[in-house]
């Protein structure tokens, strides 16, 4: 008994963390800044078609976080670097942006960055097909599309049922997921990457 009390007052010293994050496939994300003509701008990967995962699709430089990192902003910089040819101090790591919990079981910790040395960019033709840049200033100022994807609760046939109040008629909350989708010279960035991108723009709106 007095062991398990002192395991729960010993809980005092925790920092929470997002429950059941060991279940979510954790990624690590950088959004990266370039200045350019004095003004920013948003650089973006068009990943490479040979990717077995997402072939074609417009994401910022990332990926899996691996053990051996140490933390998710060294698999920022890790992935930064294979992806676009970098150093790490051709570049810096500015700021957290907010940990996305994604209801497909991934969990993506984003990070805001700045290339100071974009001439030494050279991408991975095995990761990243191209490279392209959206100034930033064309990002406050148009506004992406908005649309709503619903989630709905499904069971397999072994689900109990019979242990939920109203069994299969209980009220389950639809789940709503919002998408972005912006536009640039006729690349769409959609999806978690719109996302991210949406909630650093509404954090630096004046």
């Amino acid at each position: 008994m007095e062991q398990l009390e002192e395991r729960i007052r010993a809980l005092h010293k925790r920092s929470p963390k997002i429950l059941d994050h060991r279940r979510h496939f954790k990624t690590a994300v950088l959004l990266p800044l370039i200045k350019q003509d004095d003004e920013y701008v948003v650089l973006f990967e068009k990943r490479s078609m040979n990717l077995s995962n997402q072939p074609g699709e417009i994401c910022f430089p990332g990926g899996m976080c691996e053990p051996e990192d140490g933390s998710a902003r060294n698999t920022a910089v890790r992935e930064t670097c294979e992806e676009l040819g970098l150093y790490p101090e051709d570049f810096e790591v500015l700021a957290d942006l907010d940990i996305m919990v994604s209801p497909f079981g991934i969990l993506i910790i984003p990070f805001l960055g700045i290339i100071n040395n974009p001439e030494a960019i050279d991408p991975n033709p095995d990761e990243v097909e191209k490279v392209f840049c959206v100034p930033l200033s064309y990002l406050l100022e148009h506004e992406p599309l908005r649309h709503q994807m619903s989630l709905s609760v499904t069971f397999p046939d072994d689900f109990p049922l019979e242990l939920i109040p109203q069994g299969k008629n209980y009220p389950f909350r639809q789940g709503i997921l919002p998408q972005y989708f912006y536009i640039w010279e006729g690349e769409v960035i959609w999806g978690l990457t719109a996302r991210i991108l949406h909630h650093f723009i509404e954090m630096i709106k004046l």
